[in-house]
């Protein structure tokens, strides 16, 4: 299987270059570092005398995310660990480098998986431990890691219905990477039960828990920062001068994919026809896709702020967030959160827990297939709710602005729920820490 995977994968790439190199050019920053995606990593210093070296990939700007409070008991565990971490995106390398790089040893892209660049990072890394982030099986750097005898752990192991049909269609000769992890620290009961279907051996699977609810919003802002970030967005009457003016209402769109913008503001126009007054925030998935947006928006008559174009001049209709690692931070500016990628032709779904975390009444689409364990767990304790189109989303929406105690009892839920689901960072240490040791003290290296 191995030998067909590299004779095919320089064809591979081939064929998909010319779908992929817009969006690379589009998104931008993609050539920053070029080399190290082509195997081209410095050598790194020598361990100290009993340290260990961790290898930790993770692709999406929630992954990464999800990874702070796991870091953050690695770091205390094993004060004398190293930890080096890869990427994909060029959004992913800049959160990272910004969250996590003074406690990194090395922060670079992951290689094209092609036998003589990921030898070669392997080669210059030489990791004591790689751990790889929900469904991140690549089989030439999975090889890489059994050539050498190191353990690799899936951790917040995930696989969607989707991509388990995929890999049910298989071959068994062609699931050669599921044999090649160590052990899969799944996500949910559901995630396990998938990877035991595709004949993953029971002792090699544990369940964890989702990481990305172990997830801490910070920073959380008091009243007075919170009106300076609603006016700074144009989310603010520009003509409040005593404190018993009502502010307008928001609702905000979360991690938004195409369609639902335009959905969003047909809601948006019901509702000010029902006499709401409402302020539209969109924080769409791929903040690329603002010339889009602004093309649409303006289009159909609305006063529109773009949050690259600095604070907005006066009060506006919808703001377009088209930056990146700023959603805790603008979601509190929200009154009611609708998270993207669950309604009409979108499917999967986004994560919704963020929202949860900060205590906001979060509303869903029927499509939320990637994150089903969390959305019934959320509905089970009353912590969400589920909207079938946009008919119901404009009756449930109009439903909470016009009560506020609706909106807090949502919102409350949400907030238990997420403080009652957290412990998953403590059991994939616990699993860690078999293939670590005890920690070893001493300074970092």
């Amino acid at each position: 299987m191995l030998l067909l995977y590299r004779l095919l994968f320089p064809l591979a790439l081939l064929a998909v270059l010319p779908l992929y190199l817009p969006r690379m050019l589009r998104r931008g920053g993609y050539f920053r570092h070029f080399g190290q995606r082509l195997g081209w990593v410095p050598t790194l210093p020598a361990k100290c005398s009993g340290a260990q070296r961790i290898w930790v990939h993770a692709v999406s700007v929630g992954e990464l995310l999800a990874l702070g409070p796991l870091l953050d008991l690695l770091r205390r565990e094993h004060p004398s660990a190293q930890i080096v971490m890869t990427t994909t995106t060029s959004t992913g390398y800049a959160l990272a480098e910004r969250k996590y790089g003074p406690n990194l040893t090395y922060l670079g892209y992951f290689p094209l998986d092609f036998w003589p660049m990921s030898r070669r990072v392997w080669e210059h890394l030489q990791p004591d431990l790689c751990l790889l982030m929900e469904g991140e099986l690549w089989p030439e750097h999975l090889h890489q890691a059994r050539i050498r005898q190191i353990p690799t752990l899936l951790i917040n192991a995930r696989i969607s219905e989707r991509s388990f049909r995929r890999w049910r269609f298989l071959p068994s000769l062609l699931r050669t990477p599921l044999a090649m992890v160590t052990m899969f620290v799944a996500a949910s009961e559901e995630d396990a039960r998938r990877f035991a279907l595709l004949g993953v051996p029971e002792h090699r699977i544990l369940v964890g828990g989702n990481l990305k609810l172990d997830f801490s919003p910070a920073p959380i802002l008091g009243p007075t920062d919170l009106d300076t970030l609603r006016q700074e967005l144009g989310l603010r009457s520009a003509d409040v001068t005593t404190k018993n003016v009502s502010q307008p209402l928001v609702l905000a769109g979360a991690s938004t994919w195409p369609g639902e913008e335009a959905m969003l503001t047909r809601v948006v126009r019901q509702l000010k026809g029902q006499g709401i007054s409402c302020h539209l925030l969109l924080i769409p998935r791929h903040a690329e896709r603002r010339t889009e947006l602004r093309k649409q928006l303006r289009n159909e008559g609305w006063r529109v702020h773009f949050r690259t174009s600095g604070p907005a001049t006066g009060p506006v209709d919808v703001v377009v967030a088209d930056t990146t690692g700023e959603m805790v931070l603008l979601l509190q500016a929200a009154d009611v959160v609708f998270v993207g990628k669950s309604m009409g032709l979108n499917k999967g779904g986004q994560n919704p827990i963020e929202a949860a975390a900060l205590g906001k009444a979060v509303l869903f689409g029927p499509n939320m297939q990637n994150f089903r364990a969390v959305v019934g767990s959320m509905l089970e304790a009353g912590a969400g709710k589920c909207v079938e189109d946009e008919t119901e989303l404009v009756q449930v929406v109009a439903e909470l602005l016009r009560c506020q105690k609706a909106r807090d009892t949502l919102g409350h839920a949400a907030r238990q729920w997420h403080q009652a689901s957290a412990g998953a960072a403590r059991c994939t240490v616990e699993v860690v820490n078999r293939f670590l040791g005890p920690g070893l003290p001493g300074s970092r290296c």
